[in-house]
């Protein structure tokens, strides 16, 4: 799946159980959730990744040392 120019893998490990991963750059994320339906799941791996980016984003304004 794609969310946002990101790829991301949901996988049911047990019943409620999920596994996650996805890849920004070079960094890789990977993860565990607890939840009865996959669509919950995959919603809170799409939050983590726009967390993800909004740090990303933050980190580069903040390197450009211009003061904008």
């Amino acid at each position: 799946m794609i969310h946002k120019g990101v790829e991301f893998s949901v996988t049911q490990l047990a019943a409620g159980v999920w596994k996650w991963r996805f890849q920004i750059g070079d960094r890789v994320f990977t993860g565990k959730t607890e939840a009865k339906l996959d669509l919950l799941a995959i919603r809170r791996v799409q939050l983590r990744i726009d967390r993800e980016l909004n740090i990303l984003g933050r980190g580069q304004t903040r390197d450009r040392g211009d003061g904008k």
